[in-house]
């Protein structure tokens, strides 16, 4: 008996990454309950256990919902029915500012994620994006304005991150949970319109389906991954030059660089001087670059976390605060 196509389009990409990993190594699978991390779930026990890798099932609670406590202990439920080796739940106190309560809970997700990785010793950790969020991401990128780092949309791995199904539909997530029974959560966010990204998944997107004809998520996510080669060499360029600058920032170098690599550079400076990677705008990264293209004597330029860049003695410096107002 054939395996079904959604079921092989779900379980060939994450065979794929397991095999990359040793007999042993722990592997976490964060999971909510709705269908892709559900199918990514299943997915990664079927051929996981084959690999003679130690699956941890994880779900995170946000508590942005009611009934939040319930959904998790459904989840722990529902993995374990599914094999893993091990379950484990966290809670986490999301604090909306900045980018708003969608960033906020994806940093803290993030974030405990990290720490359930050291505390139990886990490799890997996978996620379950699809094709279709990455048509989305692009597309809110494209609304936004922005440059060809967020266009490329998410990567299919960083860090102990790994994406299986960035090249798999969501209708496939869906249809795979469905030939295995598994009950599938109905995120009341994904619906609520009050979200960008709700609107764009259920309005904008169908309407470009439907004008443009079928294909419009897919070559979204063709454009994501060609231009993340065209940034990801960029950004290496990036790093080797910082590096080699030594942890300064002469103003006659920098202005000898090209605009997407200096940029890339100050970006990288103002990082490890310490501001929040979340809150460091493209437009920051330019008001800082203008102290090199557009000096006109400005004192300094003020950045989020408590930060500064000014130009002097012909380079450009990043300060620490608080600062006092007259500083």
């Amino acid at each position: 008996m054939s395996l079904h196509p959604s079921l092989a389009a779900v379980r060939r990409p994450v065979r794929a990454t397991l095999e990359r990993l040793e007999p042993g190594e722990k592997v976490i699978v964060a999971c909510s309950g709705g269908a892709d991390s559900l199918a990514l779930a299943s997915a990664a026990v079927f051929e996981g256990h084959k690999l003679g890798l130690h699956i941890i099932g994880a779900t995170v609670d946000h508590g942005l919902q009611d009934g939040s406590r319930a959904q998790a202990a459904k989840v722990i439920g529902q993995l374990a029915e599914m094999g893993v080796d091990e379950t484990v739940t966290a809670t986490v106190e999301v604090e909306a500012a900045g980018e708003g309560p969608e960033a906020a809970a994806r940093q803290a997700r993030y974030a405990v994620l990290d720490q359930l990785a050291e505390r139990l010793g886990a490799s890997v950790i996978l996620l379950g994006h699809t094709r279709d969020d990455q048509a989305e991401t692009v597309l809110l990128g494209l609304t936004r304005g922005s440059g060809a780092r967020s266009l490329s949309g998410m990567r299919a791995g960083f860090d102990r991150y790994r994406r299986p199904l960035l090249d798999t539909t969501r209708i496939d997530t869906e249809t795979a949970c469905q030939v295995e029974g598994l009950d599938i959560w109905q995120d009341p966010h994904n619906r609520d319109f009050a979200y960008t990204r709700a609107r764009i998944r259920h309005r904008v997107l169908p309407t470009l389906e439907e004008d443009l004809g079928p294909g419009v998520a897919a070559a979204l996510a063709r454009t994501a991954e060609q231009l993340r080669e065209d940034a990801d060499f960029i950004d290496d360029i990036a790093e080797a030059m910082h590096r080699e600058l030594g942890g300064s920032l002469p103003v006659e170098t920098l202005a000898g660089y090209p605009s997407a690599v200096r940029t890339r550079v100050l970006r990288i400076a103002a990082l490890e001087a310490g501001s929040p990677p979340a809150e460091l705008t493209r437009e920051h990264v330019k008001a800082v670059d203008e102290l090199i293209t557009g000096w006109r004597g400005q004192r300094w330029i003020d950045l989020p976390g408590h930060l500064r860049a000014k130009r002097t003695n012909g380079a450009i410096a990043f300060e620490s605060g608080p600062f006092t107002p007259s500083a």
